[in-house]
């Protein structure tokens, strides 16, 4: 049984998960540690196939929490769902995975609060799990946005501009980057946004993520091909912005990349080719030992061999009374 209560929220947050359940306690409770409080939470389960997952939101039980239950849609018809099913003035779309700061909250809705004509608040945020990083936008205008991503998946946005542009883009080829294209829908027709000049979101990066398939892996090509198409008109406006940013993006890298060429060639190459020379050496010193090294394990062989035999044989089973009394007299003498 949950222990939700329906009441009107400041804060809905909505958190889609499939097969998460490992991450979805530390998520849940980053949002209960707000010191802003006026908030309710809904779990949407987007038909996780996981058993652990299943067991655990069958029954979750968490304050100002409750689950719903959706066949597999993805995480934009996911985020649709609790959306519509939510009240909240002020929408967060926290991944299962991920976590906010205490005071996140506090800071966006005072700033929501205080200036009608911002959309959406993000922030900095810190990368942690598989890759440990900053990421500090500076900037989430039009222009910044059609060349990358500033904005924090689980900004907090004002209900009646995300409903007046339709919501999450259900559409898309692959899951993956549905909040890119959400911020610059926005943009583009008026509504604005701010960033939080500080590390308020602990963005968790793991393989197998969505993002990770979006920025890097197989559906980066059809997301960005997407991305130009639907947003057309506005690629065509900023075209210069967009290709002077890449522009200098581009000159950045292959600086880099200059700079890698230029240390390989005169701290590493140097310094493999030396290590490369005392290999040899040692080779050369271990070739001319290895016969000695065999010979004198051939004697000691030999004289292991003679040993063995002297041991078993029947002149030393014989001596062996007189031995026993000489070993005697020797500790007796070395008594006195």
């Amino acid at each position: 049984m949950n222990s939700y209560a329906p009441r009107t929220p400041r804060v809905s947050v909505i958190i889609p998960c499939y097969n998460l359940g490992q991450y979805l306690d530390d998520s849940v409770g980053s949002v209960l540690s707000q010191t802003f409080q006026d908030f309710e939470i809904v779990i949407v389960d987007d038909g996780s196939t996981d058993p652990a997952t299943r067991a655990l939101l069958a029954d979750y039980d968490r304050p100002k929490t409750r689950v719903m239950h959706a066949s597999h849609g993805g995480v934009s018809a996911a985020r649709n769902l609790a959306i519509a099913s939510t009240t909240g003035a002020y929408l967060c779309a926290l991944d299962a995975d991920d976590r906010l700061e205490p005071t996140y909250f506090e800071k966006a809705v005072r700033l929501l609060d205080g200036d009608p004509a911002v959309a959406f608040v993000s922030c900095w945020l810190r990368a942690f799990g598989d890759e440990e990083w900053e990421w500090k936008p500076e900037r989430c205008d039009l222009p910044a946005l059609l060349w990358e991503d500033t904005v924090l998946t689980a900004s907090l946005m004002r209900r009646e501009a995300i409903v007046a542009v339709g919501g999450y883009d259900t559409e898309m080829p692959v899951q993956g980057a549905e909040d890119w294209d959400l911020w610059l829908t926005l943009v583009a027709r008026g509504y604005r946004g701010a960033i939080l000049r500080e590390v308020l979101f602990n963005y968790r990066r793991r393989e197998g993520s969505l993002s990770t398939v979006s920025w890097n892996g197989s559906g980066h090509l059809s997301l960005a091909s997407y991305r130009v198409a639907k947003h057309a008109e506005s690629y065509r406006a900023y075209l210069i912005d967009v290709l002077l940013h890449q522009d200098a993006e581009t000159s950045a890298l292959l600086r880099q990349n200059d700079e890698i060429e230029r240390y390989n060639a005169s701290e590493l190459e140097p310094a493999v080719a030396l290590r490369r020379e005392e290999l040899a050496a040692l080779q050369s010193r271990l070739a001319s030992i290895t016969p000695k090294v065999r010979e004198l394990e051939a004697a000691l062989g030999a004289v292991s061999a003679e040993v063995t035999a002297l041991r078993t044989s029947a002149s030393w089973r014989i001596t062996g009374p007189l031995r026993e009394a000489y070993g005697w007299w020797l500790r007796r003498r070395g008594a006195r």
